[in-house]
């Protein structure tokens, strides 16, 4: 991937985390997209364009995914699983950014395939902070060519 601008996929539910998270990008002044579904199961739909994700122009492939594990309808373990079965995103970078300290959640997603396993800070300036971070650490990286880059 040439193009350091790339979409943001954030699936999260907290709308503390999500306005957060917003703020952060918006303080940084990130040039990268940031777009977010609320559950498992919307994430998937949105990267498999169905439904409301249907159109392309309003859903663009998603450079990397920021994963929460704890949201209803289907969890980031089991969303994280079914994108690595996916032959079109089994190699997008999954970062899972959560709350939960939970050993077995770490081990499981490594498991599973997470690129990271990031708790979120506590404060928004550590919350930021750690936001900041992981966008430019996801520009610094070659990140891997492949389908999901195509529209």
């Amino acid at each position: 991937m040439n193009d350091k601008t790339f979409v943001v996929l954030m699936a999260e539910d907290d709308e503390h985390d999500i306005i957060a998270t917003k703020r952060a990008w918006k303080a940084s002044q990130m040039a990268n997209p940031l777009h977010i579904v609320n559950n498992g199961e919307e994430c998937l739909d949105y990267l498999e364009r169905r439904g409301v994700y249907s159109d392309p122009a309003s859903s663009p492939r998603p450079g990397i995914l920021l994963l929460d594990l704890n949201m209803p309808r289907m969890d980031g373990l089991e969303t994280l699983q079914h994108i690595r079965k996916s032959e079109l995103f089994h190699s997008l970078p999954v970062i899972i950014l959560t709350t939960s300290k939970a050993e077995e959640d770490r081990v499981r997603s490594y498991e599973l395939g997470a690129s990271a396993y990031i708790v979120k800070p506590i404060g928004f300036d550590n919350f930021s902070e750690a936001i900041r971070t992981i966008n430019l650490f996801w520009k610094l990286v070659e990140l891997p060519g492949g389908p999901h880059e195509k529209a």
